[in-house]
C-alpha cells in the first residue's frame, strides 16, 4: 500500500445534503428488506445479457495471468477508498486489501488507498460516519458492500451521479431494479454455487436425512443467499427437518449459545450449517464442550486461515473455499482498464472461483489450493 493520502481541506464536491443522507440512514433510516428473486444470480444475469459471458472470461484471463504494467499511468495517483465490514476472525476483507494492492503496484498504477474497518453487524453508525469520511476525501473509486441494504439509498445516489465509481464487493448479484444503471462492478464470489456445494456434500453425508440447525448471518443479503439456498436444498429431502434457526449476527458468542440450546432440546441433531467463519467457529465450541465434535456435521464458509486450521484438526467437516486473491485481483485489472479507456470491457459482475475441501482433503492438495488463494496477500517469489 502507498502512502497515507493528503489532509483534505477546501471545498467539497459533496454538497450537505448528501452528506446528511449518509449519515441519516447509517444511523437508523429504515430500508425495505427486499424479496430474494429481487437479486439477480449469476446465470440469469448473463442469459439476459450474452455479451457478458465473453467480457468475463476476458477479466478472468487477466486474473489469471501475471500483471501488465499499465503503458500510460496518470499523471496523478487515483484515490481508492475501501469501506469494509473486516473486523471479523474471517481474513478475507484483509486479503483482499492486500490483495488489491499489491496487483495495482505491479501493474504500475499509481494510487492512494484510504481503508475503513468495522464489525459486519452492530458498528451501523460508525459504517456511516466511515462512508461520509470516504467520499469526503474525493475518492476517483469506492469499494463498498451490500448486505442488509442499510445504505442502498446512498448507493443509488451514487449510482445516479456517476461518481466516484463504485465497486460492489461480496456480492455477484444485481439487484433487479439497478438493471438500467449498475455499479462499475460487482466482484466476489457466487454465494450460491459455494452453498450449493457445501449442501450436496453435507446431505450426502447424512444419507439425506437427519435434523439439522440453521445459523444465519445477519439479516440481509449473505444469509438469503448462504442460508436460504441450503434450506432450499435441504427441503428436497423429506428426511431432513430443520429444528431451530437464529441470526447470529456474525458472532460467534451468539453462534456457540444457539448451538449449545439446540443440542440440549435436539440431542439427536445430524448437521449444522452456518452461513459465516466465526458463526462456525462458534457453533464448534459448543459441540466440543457437549463431546459432539466429529458426530454432528458442521460447515465452515470461505476458507480462510481459521476454517483451514478447523478443518486440519477436523472440527470443521467442509468449507467452500473461496480463493480469495482473485477478486482482489479482479478489482484492480478493473481499474487498469478504466484508466486504459477499455472501461467497456469490464464486466458487470466478477465471480472468483470456489473449491470444495473436507477434513480428508490431503495435506499437497490444500497447499497447492493455498498458494492459488494466497497468491499475493501472502507473496511467493512465483506469484505472478
Amino acid at each position: 500500500m502507498q502512502g497515507s493520502p493528503p489532509s483534505v481541506t477546501g471545498p467539497r464536491r459533496w454538497p450537505a445534503w448528501f452528506m446528511a443522507l449518509v449519515l441519516v440512514v447509517g444511523l437508523g433510516g429504515a430500508v425495505t428488506a427486499r424479496a430474494e428473486n429481487e437479486y439477480i444470480r449469476v446465470a440469469e444475469h448473463v442469459a439476459r445479457h450474452p455479451e457478458q459471458r465473453a467480457l468475463m472470461a476476458q477479466l478472468a484471463e487477466r486474473v489469471h495471468a501475471p500483471a501488465v504494467p499499465l503503458a500510460t499511468p496518470p499523471e496523478a495517483p487515483v484515490r481508492i477508498a475501501l469501506v469494509y465490514p473486516g473486523l471479523q476472525t474471517s481474513d478475507y476483507w484483509r486479503r483482499s486489501l492486500d490483495a488489491f494492492a499489491s496487483r495495482l503496484r505491479r501493474l504500475a498504477v499509481p494510487h492512494e488507498l484510504k481503508a475503513f474497518f468495522s464489525r459486519p453487524s452492530g458498528d451501523v453508525e460508525l459504517q456511516a460516519r466511515q462512508l461520509a469520511e470516504a467520499l469526503a476525501w474525493e475518492p476517483d473509486y469506492l469499494v463498498f458492500t451490500l448486505d442488509t441494504l442499510p445504505h442502498k439509498r446512498i448507493i443509488e445516489r451514487l449510482l445516479a451521479r456517476g461518481e466516484p465509481r463504485l465497486i460492489l464487493q461480496n456480492i455477484t448479484t444485481p439487484l433487479a431494479e439497478w438493471q438500467g444503471h449498475l455499479p462499475f462492478l460487482h466482484v466476489g464470489f457466487d454465494h450460491v454455487q459455494g452453498t450449493r456445494l457445501i449442501a450436496d456434500w453435507m446431505l450426502e453425508r447424512a444419507g439425506h436425512r437427519g435434523e439439522y440447525l440453521m445459523l444465519y448471518f445477519t439479516p440481509g443479503y449473505v444469509s438469503r443467499m448462504r442460508g436460504g439456498t441450503f434450506a432450499a436444498v435441504a427441503a428436497q429431502y423429506p428426511d431432513v427437518e430443520q429444528v431451530a434457526a437464529y441470526y447470529t449476527d456474525g458472532d460467534s458468542e451468539r453462534a456457540y449459545r444457539a448451538t449449545r440450546q439446540t443440542l440440549e432440546a435436539h440431542p439427536d441433531l445430524a448437521m449444522i450449517f452456518a452461513c459465516a467463519t466465526d458463526v462456525a467457529l462458534g457453533a464448534l465450541r459448543a459441540l466440543r464442550e457437549a463431546g459432539r465434535e466429529g458426530e454432528v456435521l458442521l460447515n465452515g464458509w470461505g476458507g480462510g486461515t481459521a476454517e483451514l486450521e478447523a478443518l486440519a484438526a477436523g472440527g470443521l467437516d467442509v468449507t467452500a473455499w473461496r480463493l480469495s486473491d482473485d477478486n482482489g485481483i479482479a478489482m484492480a485489472e478493473a481499474i487498469k482498464l478504466d484508466l486504459s479507456g477499455q472501461a467497456r470491457q469490464v464486466p458487470d459482475i466478477f465471480a472468483g472461483d470456489i473449491a470444495l475441501v473436507t477434513r480428508h482433503t490431503s495435506p499437497g492438495e490444500i497447499a497447492r489450493l493455498e498458494r492459488r488463494a494466497f497468491r499475493l496477500s501472502e507473496p511467493s517469489p512465483e506469484a505472478p
